[in-house]
């Protein structure tokens, strides 16, 4: 690809049978707010952010992750990029057009090379949104989603041929090979990553909050709160940032983050970090070991939508 096409991401959005419980979990516990709600269906917004949502989530009877949505600098980079897709033999869902969800826009839908859906979009209108205060602990944006493939090489070339992502750096085990590759579409460390697992699936996806106070002040609100940490309190070594993650009601992995390193695109060289390495899992020594546990919940359960468009 001679260009990319990719600016930020968007958002992500999830197919959950416990819907009710879900909603309650985004609005009432991780502190993202409700924009747009109906019986079956319900977005998300995270107050310091201009998306006009950062998470949607619907009611179905297969977990699912719905699709994932990136944004282009304007109308003629959408046009460029499905004129680029349709040639190289990508599936398209839909053509450009108007987009019909939370702010309009411009741009179309297609399966990656996994059969997830990917969404392109530019010209959404901005959401009003606010600057987060010292002490308030409630996301600020969306920082990042990683994705499980059980190629994930194959899946990283085609992310880089396709939507221009650049490799930040990897992670590995000497014995088994690369597990984990960090991707970038803009001057923060990754947007995205692909992790090596089992099957395609959400590894998890991660907020970003206001610092490290908002940060502590969030991860411990959601302990006392009863929900189930798997790993953290710590700070990793690529991307440099912190992370807390905790299981959701239908056992998708959740992140808060902050501090993700920010790279200077002309002189950065890609590392290879060593997982046994116990300061490339966490630099400070304060999280849980990462064990057999947290990693099988982090596969997470099959995706049951790829290659299947969501109806929304």
């Amino acid at each position: 690809m001679t260009f990319s096409p990719i600016t930020h991401l968007r958002h992500f959005d999830l197919a959950v049978p416990d819907y009710d419980k879900q909603v309650e979990f985004y609005g009432k516990h991780w502190g993202l707010t409700a924009t747009s709600d109906g019986s079956d269906l319900t977005y998300f917004a995270a107050e310091g952010s201009p998306e006009q949502y950062v998470v949607r989530v619907r009611k179905a009877g297969e977990k699912r992750l719905d699709l994932v949505s990136f944004g282009a600098a304007n109308r003629q980079s959408v046009d460029q990029l499905a004129g680029y897709l349709a040639t190289a033999g990508v599936k398209l869902i839909s053509e450009p057009g108007n987009v019909q969800t939370p702010g309009g826009g411009y741009g179309f839908r297609f399966f990656d090379l996994e059969g997830r859906t990917i969404e392109v979009s530019s010209d959404v209108e901005v959401r009003q949104h606010r600057k987060i205060e010292e002490r308030e602990d409630i996301p600020v944006r969306l920082s990042h989603v990683v994705l499980n493939s059980p190629n994930p090489e194959i899946t990283l070339a085609w992310y880089e041929k396709h939507l221009g992502f650049r490799l930040s750096d990897t992670l590995n085990h000497p014995r088994t090979g690369d597990l984990f590759y960090f991707l970038r579409c803009n001057d923060q460390h990754h947007s995205m990553a692909i992790a090596r697992g089992p099957h395609a699936s959400l590894q998890h996806a991660s907020f970003e909050l206001r610092g490290l106070d908002e940060y502590m002040r969030g991860s411990g609100r959601m302990m006392r709160s009863g929900w189930q940490k798997l790993w953290g309190p710590g700070r990793h070594r690529a991307g440099n940032n912190t992370f807390t993650y905790f299981l959701d009601p239908n056992g998708n992995t959740m992140e808060y983050t902050t501090e993700l390193e920010t790279i200077e695109e002309d002189t950065w060289h890609p590392s290879v970090f060593n997982v046994q390495d116990a300061e490339t899992s966490d630099q400070w020594g304060t999280a849980n070991d990462m064990d057999d546990f947290i990693t099988k919940e982090m596969f997470n359960d099959p995706d049951q939508g790829l290659y299947i468009a969501p109806p929304v």
